[in-house]
C-alpha cells in the first residue's frame, strides 16, 4: 500500500505536456530582459570590456613566460640527438659527481667533430670530467678504499691529459698504502712481543702517512688496540712474578689474571704459554708432594692446573701415582704389591712412564728395607755381640729414603750404644777398680785405661769425667810427694815436672821417628809410643792430636786397599787404638769389608 502511494505521487508531480510551453517562454522573456539591459546601460558595458581585455592579457602572458619542456635524457635517441642536447644531458649526469655519471658524460661529448661550435666547449668539459674521476679516486683512496680508487683510476679514458697522471698515482697510492702497512704491522709484532713501547713508536709513525684514512682511522685503532694490550702486558707480568715467587695461592692468582685475556688479544699467545709454564711448575710442585707421599696437597694441586697447560694426561697419571701411594699404607709388603700393580697401569706411551718406573723400582726397594728392618729389630733382642753387629748391618741397608730409614738409624743407634756399653763398662770397672788402690801408679793406669774411651761414645762423657777426677788425685799425690822430698831449710827448685816434661819430649819425639817410617807397623808403633804420655802431662793433648793424625793415615791406607785387599784393610782398621778420632769410622768400615769378603 505504501509504495503504491509513492508511485502515485510521484506521478502527480511530473509537469503535463500543457506547463512545458509556458516556462520555456518565462525564460526566453528573462533572456530578452537582460540583453535589453546590457546594451541599453554603459557600465555594464564597460565591465563587460574589461573583462575581456583582463583575460586576454592573462592568456598572453602566460603564453610569454612559459619555460620550455626539459629533454628526458634516458629516453633520447642519441643518433638523431643534436649537440646541444647532448651537452645538455652530458652536464646534467657530471653533476650527479659518481664515476658512472661522469664517464656516462664524456662518452656523450666525445665524438663531436673538431669544427662542431661546442667541440672547444665539449674538450674543456671532457678534460674536467676526467681530472674529476681522478679526484674521486683521490677520495676513495683517502677513505681507505685502495682497490676501488685503483679501480676508479683506471676507468679514465684516454681523452685529454687526466689519463697520464692515472699510474704515477697508482704507484703513490701502493707505495703510501705499503708503508702504512708495514708501519702497522711492526706495531702489531711488537705487541705479539709483548713491547707496548715500541708500539706505540711505530704507531705514531702513521700520523706521518699521506692518507686520511691511516691518519685517523688506523691510528685510533691501534691506539686503542695498544692501550688494551699494555693491561693484558701488565697482567702477564704480573702472572709471571707470582708464578716465580711459587706456592699454590700465588699460582691460583696468576691463573686468573691470565684467564682475564681475551683470545683476541695481541699477547693472549703469550698469555697461553705462561699458563703452560705455570701449569708445569704446579705439576712439578705435585710431583715434590708425592715424593713426600702427601698425596692430599699434591691432588689439590693437580686439580687447579688450567686446561691450557695442556696436560691433561699428566694430571690423570699423577692421579694414579697417587692412588698407588695411598695404597702403601702401613709398609706391608702386600701394601707394596698393591702399589705396584696401580702403578703398573701406566703404559710405556703415558708421559709419566718413567716417574712410575722409578717410583716402582723405589717400592720394590724399600720392600726389601722393609724386611731387613724387621730382620735388624729380631736381631736386636739378643744380647749376643755378632747378633747386635748382624742387626747394625741389616738396619744399615735401609735407604735413608725410606719413610722408615729414621727408625733404622735409631735402632743403629740404641744397638751401637749398648754394644759401646757392653764394650766400655768393663774399661771403666777395671779403671775403677784399679785406681781405687789410691796409689800414683794405679791412678795413672787408670787414667790411661780411661783415655782409650772415645768422647764420641756412649760412655765417652763418663769415662772423661773420671779421667779428670783421677788426673787430679794423682797431682795431689805427687804434690805431696815433692813437698817431703824438698828439705825445710833450703827449698830448691821443683825438678819434677821439667823432668816428666822432659820425658815427655823424648816420648813424642820417638813417636815421630817412629812412625817416618812410613809403613803400617812403623805408623802403629808411634801410635803406641804417644799413647805412653801421662794423661796429666800438659803434653798429652800434644801426644793425643799426633795418634789422631797417625791414626787417620791408617784409616786412609785401609781405605786406599778396601777395593783390592779387603782383608788386608780389616787388618790394618784394626789396628786403629780406641779413644783416636778414627775408631768409630774404622768400625763401621770393618763389617762393609767383611760383607765384601763373604760375596
Amino acid at each position: 500500500m505504501a509504495a503504491s502511494s509513492r508511485s502515485t505521487q510521484a506521478v502527480q508531480e511530473l509537469p503535463s505536456p500543457k506547463e512545458s510551453p509556458t516556462k520555456l517562454a518565462a525564460v526566453l522573456d528573462r533572456l530578452n530582459q537582460a540583453r535589453t539591459w546590457l546594451f541599453s546601460d554603459w557600465r555594464a558595458m564597460i565591465a563587460l570590456s574589461l573583462a575581456i581585455t583582463g583575460g586576454t592579457t592573462a592568456l598572453s602572458l602566460a603564453f610569454l613566460f612559459k619555460l620550455p619542456a626539459v629533454p628526458n635524457c634516458p629516453s633520447i635517441f642519441w643518433p638523431l640527438a643534436s649537440a646541444s642536447l647532448r651537452l645538455h644531458c652530458a652536464q646534467l649526469a657530471a653533476n650527479k659527481r659518481t664515476p658512472n655519471d661522469l664517464l656516462e658524460a664524456i662518452e656523450l661529448v666525445k665524438n663531436l667533430p673538431s669544427d662542431h661550435p661546442l667541440y672547444a666547449e665539449a674538450t674543456r668539459l671532457i678534460e674536467a670530467w676526467a681530472q674529476e674521476i681522478l679526484d674521486l679516486s683521490e677520495e676513495s683512496f683517502q677513505a681507505g678504499k685502495l682497490d676501488a680508487a685503483i679501480k676508479t683510476a683506471r676507468r679514465v679514458p684516454r681523452v685529454g691529459t687526466a689519463h697520464t697522471q692515472v699510474e704515477e698515482r697508482i704507484k703513490k697510492w701502493q707505495s703510501i698504502w705499503s708503508s702504512a702497512e708495514t708501519l702497522y704491522r711492526k706495531a702489531e709484532e711488537a705487541l705479539r712481543q709483548q713491547n707496548w713501547r715500541l708500539a706505540m713508536t711505530e704507531a705514531g709513525r702513521l700520523l706521518s702517512i699521506d692518507n686520511t684514512f691511516w691518519q685517523t682511522t688506523k691510528y685510533q685503532e691501534i691506539s686503542g688496540i695498544i692501550a688494551a694490550t699494555r693491561d693484558d702486558i701488565s697482567k702477564i707480568t704480573k702472572a709471571k712474578s707470582l708464578i716465580e715467587s711459587g706456592g699454590i695461592q700465588n699460582f691460583q692468582e696468576a691463573i686468573k689474571l691470565l684467564a682475564s685475556i681475551n683470545n683476541k688479544s695481541y699477547v693472549y699467545q703469550g698469555a697461553q704459554e705462561t699458563l703452560v709454564d705455570a701449569g708445569k711448575k704446579m705439576l712439578a710442585l705435585a710431583d715434590a708432594a708425592l715424593d713426600r707421599r702427601d698425596t692430599t696437597a699434591a691432588l689439590d694441586i693437580i686439580r687447579q692446573i688450567p686446561e691450557a697447560a695442556n696436560l691433561k694426561k699428566e694430571i690423570e697419571d699423577y692421579e694414579t701415582l697417587a692412588s698407588a701411594i695411598n695404597r702403601i699404607g702401613n709398609g706391608l709388603p702386600e701394601d707394596y704389591d698393591a702399589a705396584t700393580a696401580q702403578a703398573q697401569k701406566i703404559g710405556a706411551d703415558r708421559p709419566t712412564f718413567g716417574k712410575a718406573q722409578r717410583l716402582i723400582a723405589r717400592w720394590q726397594a724399600e720392600k726389601g728395607d722393609m724386611a731387613q728392618l724387621n730382620r735388624a729389630q729380631q736381631l736386636a733382642q739378643s744380647n749376643r755381640p755378632e747378633d747386635l753387629q748382624a742387626a747394625i748391618d741389616a738396619a744399615s741397608q735401609v735407604s735413608s729414603s725410606n719413610p722408615k730409614s729414621r727408625e733404622a738409624r735409631q735402632l743403629i743407634q740404641r744397638i751401637t750404644s749398648e754394644m759401646q756399653d757392653q764394650e766400655d763398662r768393663p774399661l771403666i770397672q777395671q779403671a775403677e777398680q784399679i785406681a781405687s788402690r789410691g796409689d800414683a801408679g794405679s791412678l795413672q793406669q787408670a787414667i790411661d785405661l780411661l783415655g782409650r774411651i772415645s768422647s764420641r761414645r756412649s760412655l765417652g762423657a763418663e769415662a772423661a769425667d773420671k779421667r779428670g777426677q783421677y788426673a787430679q788425685q794423682l797431682q795431689a799425690i805427687r804434690d805431696r810427694e815433692q813437698a817431703l822430698a824438698q828439705p825445710v831449710s833450703s827449698p830448691v827448685p821443683d825438678s819434677a815436672t821439667p823432668l816428666q816434661g822432659g820425658d815427655a819430649v823424648l816420648t813424642l819425639q820417638k813417636a815421630r821417628a817412629a812412625a817416618n817410617g812410613g809403613t803400617v807397623d812403623s805408623v802403629t808403633e808411634g801410635i803406641q809410643i804417644a799413647d805412653t804420655v801421662p794423661i796429666a802431662s800438659p803434653l798429652r793433648p800434644e801426644a793425643q792430636t799426633l795418634m789422631n793424625d797417625l791414626s787417620q793415615q791408617l784409616l786412609q791406607t785401609a781405605m786406599s786397599q778396601a777395593s783390592v785387599d779387603p782383608a788386608g784393610a780389616i787388618a790394618i782398621a784394626q789396628r786403629i787404638p780406641l779413644g783416636t778420632n778414627a775408631y768409630d769410622q774404622a768400625q763401621s768400615l770393618i763389617p762393609l769389608w767383611q760383607r765384601s769378603l763373604r760375596r
